[in-house]
């Protein structure tokens, strides 16, 4: 029996909200957010990227084009350019909203009535490079949440698809959580995140699949494993059986009433 084989673990995965309650209201908008919360989130994910006057924004896309009334890259546009857009009329769910802020989104998370995780991903490559993890970290230690006790305790976890990114976060605040994200079981299932110093990794669910023994090989190496996007009934089944700690969706409402009924 390999080292591996003898990791036991417990528990059912926790239920992160994909950038909110994304499939029935927009994405990163505060109603999606205090949707999922309403529905019993165990997390929220977000996407930051930096304005042009460097304030950190929820935006997945490089441009604001698929998400907003507006066209344009949200890094050439200042914050007060972007609060003139709708970020939520592009929705079947036709409700207005303007560009949250990171701010925004970490008070909404820290005044919750219940302890909720927010996994943070900064996008790369951009523009600004690695001032997306100093302006992040800045803001983390301004609400109290870039040093955490340990991991297990933590706020606040940063996620990147980007070795660089999630490095610069263990060399800056060794005791927040990081999860380097990736769609491909080298990367992932190899020496990327021993090099960078990850306490998780993050797969597809389709990587996932394929590929299952990375929740045993990652438990096997003292890390987590955080799966996106987890949507169907069969994949939460999936990660539930494998050890899956941490379950990123667009439904956590439906992910949770599925789960109910997982032995």
């Amino acid at each position: 029996m390999t080292g591996a084989e003898q990791v036991s673990r417990s528990g059912k995965p926790a239920v992160v909200a994909h950038r909110g309650a994304s499939a029935d209201l927009p994405e990163h908008t505060l109603a999606a957010y205090e949707r999922a919360l309403a529905e019993g989130a165990d997390g929220l994910e977000c996407d930051v990227r930096l304005t042009s006057d460097h304030e950190l924004v929820c935006v997945h896309d490089r441009t604001v084009d698929r998400t907003s009334d507006g066209v344009g890259a949200v890094s050439e546009m200042s914050l007060a350019q972007l609060r003139e857009l709708d970020f939520g009329s592009w929705h079947p769910a036709r409700t207005q909203a303007s560009v949250l802020t990171l701010r925004e989104l970490i008070t909404l998370t820290l005044d919750w009535r219940r302890p909720v995780r927010l996994f943070i991903e900064t996008k790369h490559p951009v523009r600004f490079g690695s001032l997306v993890e100093q302006k992040l970290l800045a803001m983390l230690h301004e609400f109290g949440v870039a040093t955490p006790p340990s991991a297990d305790h933590s706020r606040a976890v940063v996620i990147s698809f980007s070795s660089a990114g999630v490095w610069r976060v263990r060399r800056h605040a060794p005791m927040l959580p990081t999860i380097l994200l990736g769609d491909t079981a080298r990367m992932l299932g190899g020496s990327a995140a021993t090099a960078v110093g990850a306490t998780g990794i993050g797969p597809s669910v389709e990587t996932l699949r394929t590929y299952p023994d990375l929740v045993d090989r990652a438990a096997a190496a003292g890390r987590v494993t955080y799966c996106w996007t987890v949507d169907e009934q069969p994949d939460v089944q999936m990660c539930a059986d494998l050890g899956v700690r941490w379950v990123a969706t667009n439904r956590p409402a439906k992910v949770r009433d599925w789960l109910v009924t997982v032995d």
